[in-house]
Formats: structure tokens, sequence, C-alpha cells
């Protein structure tokens, strides 16, 4: 005996199916959105060292702008995230993200860092930078600087240093300025081989989402190079 209608273990097939189908093509527009947000937008990265105490702290997750330097323009005291120039990080940072969380980072839904470091912009192309002067204060296009982000009773730094930021490239530092591997340590006293290039420059790093109790803005303390000249 037929029948024009479904039977209800048919129906059920169906309605699995459909179901099935509507779930995959969410988790799909909503990684390919990830990944565009990602790609264009924005980025998450995490802090694998104590470089940038106590602005960042080894642990926190920061979200990236990457409309600076794309749209915006850099400013000094922005803190930037950048690809590795050079070889500047060491061979072991710790715990390094396995496949899953690999293909994760790469849609958007984990944060980077493996690559990537993370430090304040002190020098903008064709600036003149350097440390210290008499008074023990790093200067800028021959302006001393008092820098708030650095820990109370941090020199400035205890290498000395007096470069011109070369074109299309930046003069960073991290904020814990006795423990940070950054342009001072990778220069050869020309500004050439410490300063990072713009094109490898990530984004800036606007805020701290993660853990709770850290969520804020990061600050580029405009007020500190108001007074910087152009070079």
């Amino acid at each position: 005996m037929t029948s024009g209608s479904e039977s209800p273990s048919g129906r059920r097939e169906g309605s699995w199916w459909a179901a099935t189908r509507e779930i995959v093509v969410v988790v799909v527009v909503a990684l390919v959105l990830s990944f565009l947000l990602k790609t264009f937008l924005l980025q998450p990265f995490w802090i694998p060292s104590p470089s940038m105490n106590d602005t960042l702290v080894r642990g926190d997750r920061v979200v990236v702008s990457k409309l600076t330097p794309k749209v915006f323009d850099l400013k000094r005291g922005d803190v930037v995230v950048f690809e590795d120039p050079n070889h500047w990080l060491g061979p072991d940072l710790g715990d390094h993200p396995g496949t899953a969380k690999k293909a994760m980072e790469f849609v958007g839904l984990y944060p980077g860092g493996d690559n990537h470091l993370i430090k304040r912009l002190i020098g903008l192309p064709g600036d003149h930078v350097k440390c210290c002067n008499a008074q023990g204060r790093l200067t800028i296009n021959g302006v001393a600087i008092l820098e708030p982000y650095v820990p109370r009773g941090t020199a400035p730094s205890l290498l000395k240093f007096d470069v011109t930021v070369p074109k299309g490239r930046v003069w960073v530092m991290g904020d814990n300025r006795g423990d940070s591997s950054d342009s001072r340590y990778h220069d050869n006293g020309t500004g050439a081989t410490g300063s990072v290039p713009i094109a490898d420059i990530t984004g800036r790093a606007d805020v701290i989402v993660w853990p709770l109790d850290r969520i804020t803005w990061l600050s580029n303390y405009s007020t500190t190079f108001a007074k910087v000249p152009s070079p």
C-alpha cells in the first residue's frame, strides 16, 4: 500500500539534515567573518614576557587595531605589535600553540603572539633618539621627555645610544627597560639594525581584554611627546 504523505521517519531525517545544514552554514559564516575581521580590522594577541611591565604583564590578552598603520598614522607612544624583524625572539618563549590552536589563530579565534613582539613606539622615521642626557632622561629631537609608563625606580636606559631613525622604520622600546630586548640591544649604532620596518607592524594595541580584572584601554601618553618637534 502506498501513500502520498511522507513517513514520520522521513520527516525526522529531513528535519535533522536541515538543522545540521543550518549549523554548518552558521559556523562557516562565523569563521569567514572572524577571518576577515582578523585580516583587516582587529586581532587578539597574548603577552609572553615581562618586557612591557607594568603596562602589560605576562598572560595579558590585548586587541590590536590593524587600521594603524594601514589607515591611521603611527604616533610616538603607541603600543605596537610587530613581526620579529631579525631573530629578536629567543629560542623558547614557553608554551606554543598546537595545531588546533594554530588553526584557531589563523581565523582569529585564538590570540597570536608566537612570532610577534609588542613594544612602545619611541621614535618615528627621521627622529633623533638619544639616551641619556645629563639629567638621565631620554631625548627625542633634542627634547627630554618624562616617561610615566616606565616602572618607578627604573632608568630610561642603562644602555647608551644616539641614533637617527631611518626612513620607513621606527624605534621601539619596552616599558620595562631593564628587562626588554628591544631596538637598543639589536642596533649597531646606526639606527638601521635596531629599528623596526613599518611594513612589519601588525597594528596598534588598544585594549587589554583578559584577564577581566585588567581590562583597560592602553594610552599612548600623547602629552609626554607633545613638545617633541618634527625631525
